[in-house]
C-alpha cells in the first residue's frame, strides 16, 4: 500500500512539473511576440478559404508598430501604431480607423495573464517539429469543456516566437490554421517598411472613424447574461459602424478566445442578414432581431456557445 501511495505521489508531481513546463512555454511565446521585431509571410486556412499575408512588426522605444498586407485576393492593408489601427481598402477607396481592443491576432495570440488559460484548458507539451525552417516546440491546449475550441501552438525553440497555430473542435478536426512560410526574427528592420503603400493615394479616400467610446449598454435598457463559464467582459463601448453611430459593442474573452456582441438599430441597415447561424472558418456568427435592433454575435467559439450568448441578450424599455 505504501509503495502504491509513493508511486501515485510521484506521478502527480511529474504531471504538475510537465504542466508547469508547458506553461513556461506559453509565457515565452507571449514575451517573444511582445518584445521581438520580425518580418515574414504567413498563410491562413479556414474551411475552403486560404489567404497569404506579409507582416512587418517592429518594437521600439515607443512600443510596437506593425503593417499587415494581404498578398492575394482583394488588396487590403492594416497598419497599427500603439492602439490605433488603420485599414486601407483600395477597391472601395476607404480608410477605416479604429482603436485596438483586447482581441488577439496571430502571432500575438496569448495574454500576459495565463490564469484563465490554466483554469479552462489542459496545457501539455508535444514534440519538436519543423515550421518555416525552424525547430519548434509544440504545445497543446485541450479545453476542459465543449464551450470553447482547442488549440495547438508551435514556437521557435530558440526565441519562443509563435510560428504556427491550429484551432480544433471537439472532434479534433482543424477548423483554422495560421502558419509562417518564411520569417526573419530580430535584427534591424527598415522603418520605411511600416509605411502604407496606399498612403499617398488615400488622402482623397473616404475615411470611416469608429469613434469608439466607453459606454454602458445597461443605461439604454440592454442586459447580457452569458452562461459561458470563464468568458469575462473585457470591453464595452459604442461605435460607428455601417453608417450608424449608435452601435453597441461588448467583448467577452476567456483569455484566449474572444466573442463580440454587436447591437445595431435596424433603421440604419439597408439590407438585413438572415437571422440565425453562419460560419467563416473558426468564426461562428449568430444574428437575431430584438426591439427594432439587430443583435449579432461573432466569436472564436463553437456555434452553440455563440448562439447561447446571442440568446442571452435582452432589452427592457427604460
Amino acid at each position: 500500500m505504501r509503495i502504491l501511495a509513493v508511486l501515485l505521489l510521484a506521478l502527480s508531481a511529474q504531471a504538475a512539473w510537465a504542466e508547469g513546463d508547458a506553461l513556461l512555454w506559453l509565457e515565452r511565446i507571449h514575451a517573444a511576440t511582445q518584445k521581438l521585431s520580425y518580418t515574414g509571410t504567413f498563410v491562413y486556412r479556414g474551411g475552403d478559404q486560404a489567404e497569404t499575408s506579409r507582416i512587418i512588426h517592429i518594437v521600439g522605444r515607443h512600443g510596437a508598430r506593425e503593417r499587415l498586407e494581404t498578398l492575394d485576393g482583394q488588396p487590403r492593408e492594416i497598419v497599427r501604431s500603439g492602439d490605433e489601427v488603420k485599414c486601407y481598402l483600395p477597391d472601395s477607396m476607404t480608410v477605416k480607423v479604429d482603436k485596438q481592443t483586447d482581441h488577439k491576432v496571430f502571432p500575438a495570440l496569448l495574454p500576459a495573464n495565463l490564469q484563465d488559460i490554466r483554469e479552462h484548458y489542459e496545457v501539455t507539451k508535444g514534440g519538436i517539429e519543423r515550421v518555416a525552417g525552424y525547430d519548434c516546440q509544440s504545445i497543446v491546449l485541450e479545453p476542459k469543456d465543449k464551450i470553447r475550441y482547442g488549440h495547438r501552438l508551435w514556437a521557435d525553440a530558440n526565441t519562443g516566437m509563435l510560428l504556427k497555430s491550429q484551432t480544433f473542435n471537439d472532434k479534433k478536426e482543424v477548423v483554422e490554421q495560421f502558419a509562417f512560410t518564411q520569417i526573419s526574427i530580430g535584427g534591424k528592420i527598415d522603418q520605411g517598411q511600416l509605411k502604407s503603400r496606399f498612403l499617398a493615394k488615400s488622402r482623397d479616400w473616404h475615411v470611416e472613424n469608429s469613434g469608439a467610446v466607453a459606454a454602458s449598454l445597461a443605461a439604454s435598457g440592454w442586459t447580457i447574461k452569458p452562461e459561458l463559464p470563464g468568458f469575462r467582459k473585457v470591453t464595452e463601448m459604442k461605435r460607428t459602424q455601417g453608417g450608424s453611430s449608435e452601435v453597441g459593442h461588448v467583448v467577452y474573452s476567456d483569455g484566449l478566445a474572444a466573442v463580440s456582441v454587436f447591437i445595431e438599430p435596424m433603421a440604419s441597415k439597408t439590407t438585413l442578414p438572415q437571422p440565425g447561424p453562419s460560419r467563416q472558418g473558426a468564426i461562428n456568427i449568430y444574428s437575431r432581431q430584438i426591439a427594432g435592433h439587430l443583435v449579432t454575435v461573432v466569436g472564436e467559439a463553437p456555434a452553440e456557445s455563440v448562439k447561447k450568448l446571442a440568446e442571452s441578450v435582452e432589452y427592457r424599455k427604460q
